[in-house]
């Protein structure tokens, strides 16, 4: 199997372990949470940040490997 092979293989692998952890840990701290009335609004900022990290460590690794 080639090395994409095995990066998509690890990739897979992370995200399921991240898909099955993610309800354990609902909202990360500093998620801005609004609620009024009927209308709730939430922006999850730190998880927007989390996943921005997550993402350029694997395009990191990605060029890294080419």
């Amino acid at each position: 199997m080639g090395d994409i092979g095995k990066f998509l293989m690890a990739a897979g692998v992370v995200l399921f372990v991240i898909g099955l952890c993610w309800p354990l840990v609902g909202r990360l701290p500093g998620d801005i949470l609004i609620k009024k009335g009927n209308v709730t609004f939430m922006f999850p900022i730190v998880t927007c940040i989390v996943i921005s990290i997550v993402l350029s460590l694997i395009m990191y690794f990605i060029n890294h490997l080419r």
